[in-house]
């Protein structure tokens, strides 16, 4: 069959023993007060597949354990490092000071479109730190002005936001795209030689 869908094992996951021993790659996603506990099990998954170096939960956001995490983190929640903090503006001034780049992902006068974000071009550092924010007010102002930048999600249609787990998942890839070769990301299309 051409299309066979892989089975789990044919994947070669890593273990998040592996997950968490291997090199940063120079990725940091922080929520900044999600209400929903299921969003931020979403955002664990995400940051799974993307491999980000860490997730800072802030502010309101629930933390694990929580069954409300697992059940859309699915256990992404023992591979991805992550740490609360209740104040997000604190947290940006942390990784600032280490050499991040902030980047509040929101709608603002000289947002960045994302397809116009190239990670290898906008960082001296190459570090990254990505805000996603509260799931009705977005990112809070005196974060997105203590943020180096804003990156906005271009949409075609009526409303004028995605759901915080879909804009990880939007951004993150976009990141992805930018900073790794067609290798580094499984290279070409399925050959089918599973």
């Amino acid at each position: 069959m051409k299309l066979r869908k892989l089975l789990n094992i044919e994947l070669e996951r890593i273990s998040a023993e592996e997950y968490k021993a291997s090199p940063d790659i120079g990725m940091i996603v922080i929520l900044d007060n999600i209400r929903s506990a299921h969003n931020v099990g979403s955002a664990f998954r995400t940051c799974d597949s993307f491999k980000a170096d860490k997730l800072w939960l802030c502010g309101i956001c629930a933390t694990p354990p929580s069954a409300e995490i697992r059940k859309t983190a699915l256990g992404a929640e023992e591979s991805v490092p992550w740490e609360y903090s209740g104040s997000t503006l604190d947290v940006v001034n942390k990784l600032k000071s280490d050499g991040y780049t902030v980047v509040s992902v929101e709608q603002t006068v000289n947002s960045v479109s994302l397809e116009n974000f190239n990670p290898s071009t906008c960082s001296g550092t190459g570090k990254y730190a990505f805000i996603f924010g509260n799931e009705v007010d977005g990112v809070s102002q005196e974060v997105v002005d203590a943020s180096d930048f804003s990156l906005e999600i271009p949409q075609l249609g009526t409303k004028h936001s995605l759901n915080v787990s879909v804009a990880i998942g939007v951004v993150l890839w976009q990141f992805t795209l930018g900073r790794l070769s067609p290798q580094a990301i499984g290279g070409t299309p399925h050959s089918g030689n599973g």
